[in-house]
């Protein structure tokens, strides 16, 4: 299956248009969303067209097609307006040969792992660095992937998304620049 990851929309009705549009030219079945959809937060500068109404409206039309997870900046408001689940903390999507372990980064990442094997892979947000690299921490194994930030990147990093398909995780910037790609694998 093939996927379109972003994460940290935080209210872009610009980026978030721009994914979007990037998902229906992708041939892609489903949408991940790593957290911090609408608000902005209090140590952030507002993003580009901040419109976090504009923002419900574009992807509530994908609902059947959106798996989400809670940022640190999603709240229970957030949920009464969105019509797909964004407050569960994680998620495991089990590719038949892997497991991804999806969360927001703020309580499950590389120095706080969750409950994982080796070969598996852990994907978040919330840095708005993108990475997608093998690690390897007390004698285990895995994959951090990161798709960065949509709106609002770090780290001299550019506005980025990612591409998962099958045991390829890819990060693109908005002009379809290949950032960084890993086979996920054992």
């Amino acid at each position: 299956m093939k996927y379109l990851v972003a994460s940290d929309i935080h209210g872009s009705a610009y980026w978030c248009e721009k994914f979007l549009e990037k998902f229906e030219a992708s041939e892609a079945e489903r949408i991940i969303l790593l957290g911090d959809i609408l608000y902005h937060g209090p140590r952030n500068d507002l993003p580009k067209e901040y419109n976090p109404k504009k923002v419900i409206e574009m992807l509530n039309r994908y609902k059947d097609r959106i798996y989400a997870v809670r940022g640190n900046c999603e709240s229970e408001v957030d949920q009464m307006v969105l019509e797909f689940p964004v407050m569960s903390d994680y998620a495991i999507l089990d590719t038949g040969t892997y497991n991804i372990f999806l969360t927001h980064g703020h309580k499950y990442n590389e120095d706080n792992l969750p409950p994982i094997i080796n070969g598996d892979a852990i994907m978040h947000g919330h840095t708005h660095i993108l990475r997608a690299e093998k690690c390897t921490k007390n004698r285990l194994t895995f994959f951090c992937l990161n798709p960065g930030s949509i709106s609002i990147p770090k780290g001299g990093n550019p506005e980025s998304y990612a591409v998962l398909d099958g045991n390829m995780f890819t990060v693109l910037d908005f002009d379809e620049n290949i950032l960084v790609e890993i086979t996920v694998s054992n």
